[in-house]
C-alpha cells in the first residue's frame, strides 16, 4: 500500500475509492490476484543517496524505540536508525527511551547511507561539539579533577569527569602503599573521587588518571632520606620462604633475606619464620634500588655494627680509665730534691 509504515489500511484507502494498481502476482488455480499500490510510485530508496548526504541535518519523527536505538521516519518509506551510542557523548545512556519517545519530532545528523541495504544511520550527539576535540585545551597534565566512578574492571576504574569524558585510573595508580588486587578494594561504583591527570590522548579518546599522585610517594621520600649503611628500625610484617618483609616506613616494605638473620639455619623446616612477625628490630640498609623500589636489609650487619660500637665504647672507656690512673699516679709522686756538694 505504501513505502511508509501503515498500521491500518484506512490510513491509505477508503471504501468506494477508485485506485490504479499494479498486478504483482496472478494464481489461477487459487483464484488469487496480488495487487500493489506503492508500486505505482517511485521507490524512495532509489534516490535516497542524493537527498541524504552524510553530515547533513534532517528532521524526522520517531516511529519506534528499541533497546539498541530508535527508528526515525524521514519521509514516507524512508527510515533511519539512531543507535544508542549515537544519542549522547556520555556513556551513561541505559536506554533510548531516556532521550526520545515514539511520536517525538527529532533533529539528527546523517552519518551513513546504504541504499542497497535500505539503511540510514543517524546521530543526535553530532549536533553538539565532541568534548574530546577540546579536552586538551580544557585540562592540563598534573591538574586535579573530580568525577564519578562509572565502571570497575580488573585493570582499573573508569572515572567520568564530565559528560562524554571518561578517564582510566589503572590499578597500579590507586595507591603508593597498598597492594591493590582489584579496584573494588578501594572504590565503589558511583563514588565521587578526585584524581590527577597523568596523560591526555585526544585522538584515541584516552585519558589517564592517577589517585595515588594526590599524596606524596612514600617510597620516593624514603629513598631521598636514606642511603646504604644507614640503620633503621622496622616491624616484621610478613614472612616468606626466602626472608622477612619489614615495614621501615608507612607503606614502605623492605626485605631481610634469611641469610642476613644471625643464627638462621637453611635446614629449618621452612615453616618457622626467621624472625617473629609483628616484632620490631634494628636493621642495616645494604641495598637500595630506586627504579624497582626494592630495599635490602641485614639484621646480621646491624648486630655487627652494634657490637663494634660497644667494643669502641669499651675501648674508649678503658683508655679514659687508664689515663685517669696514670694522672693520679703522677700526682702522688714526691718531688725530687736537689743534691748537695757533700753528697747528702
Amino acid at each position: 500500500m505504501s513505502h511508509g509504515r501503515v498500521t491500518h489500511p484506512s490510513e491509505v484507502v477508503q471504501v468506494g475509492q477508485e485506485l490504479t494498481l499494479r498486478v504483482l502476482k496472478f494464481d489461477r488455480e487459487k483464484e488469487r490476484i496480488s495487487l500493489g499500490l506503492k508500486q505505482m510510485l517511485p521507490d524512495p530508496w532509489e534516490t535516497v543517496v542524493a537527498r541524504y548526504q552524510p553530515g547533513t541535518k534532517v528532521l524526522g519523527r520517531v516511529v519506534s524505540v528499541t533497546d539498541y536505538g530508535s527508528f526515525v521516519e524521514l519521509e514516507a518509506g524512508v527510515e533511519g536508525l539512531i543507535h544508542i551510542s549515537e544519542m549522547t557523548w556520555s556513556r551513561r545512556m541505559r536506554h533510548p527511551s531516556k532521550v526520545v519517545k515514539p511520536g517525538d519530532p527529532v533533529e539528527s545528523v546523517v552519518l551513513e547511507v546504504k541504499s542497497r541495504e535500505r539503511r540510514i544511520s543517524l546521530g543526535i550527539k553530532q549536533l553538539e561539539a565532541d568534548p574530546w576535540t577540546t579536552v586538551a585545551e580544557r585540562y592540563a597534565i598534573g591538574s586535579v579533577v573530580e568525577g564519578r566512578v562509572r565502571k570497575l574492571s580488573e585493570f582499573g576504574a573508569f572515572i567520568e569527569i564530565e559528560e562524554g569524558i571518561d578517564g582510566l585510573v589503572h590499578v597500579s595508580d590507586l595507591s603508593w602503599t597498598k597492594h591493590v588486587k582489584h579496584p573494588s578494594d578501594l572504590l565503589k561504583k558511583g563514588q565521587i573521587v578526585q584524581a590527577v591527570i597523568l596523560q591526555i590522548d585526544a585522538p584515541t579518546r584516552r585519558l589517564s588518571l592517577g589517585m595515588k599522585q594526590l599524596q606524596p610517594d612514600a617510597w620516593e621520600s624514603f629513598f631521598q632520606t636514606h642511603q646504604v649503611g644507614d640503620l633503621v628500625k622496622g616491624k616484621v610484617c610478613r614472612a616468606s620462604t626466602f626472608g622477612m618483609f619489614v615495614e621501615v616506613a608507612p607503606g614502605v616494605e623492605a626485605l631481610c633475606h634469611n641469610s642476613e638473620v644471625p643464627g638462621f639455619q637453611r635446614g629449618q623446616d621452612g615453616k618457622t619464620p626467621a624472625l617473629p612477625v609483628n616484632e620490631e628490630f634494628s636493621f642495616k640498609i645494604i641495598r637500595l634500588n630506586v627504579a624497582e623500589k626494592k630495599i635490602g636489609l641485614s639484621l646480621k650487619a646491624a648486630a655487627e655494627d652494634e657490637e663494634k660500637t660497644r667494643l669502641a665504647d669499651y675501648q674508649k672507656q678503658a683508655a679514659a680509665a687508664t689515663t685517669t690512673i696514670e694522672e693520679a699516679l703522677r700526682s702522688n709522686e714526691p718531688d725530687a730534691q736537689p743534691m748537695t756538694e757533700s753528697g747528702d
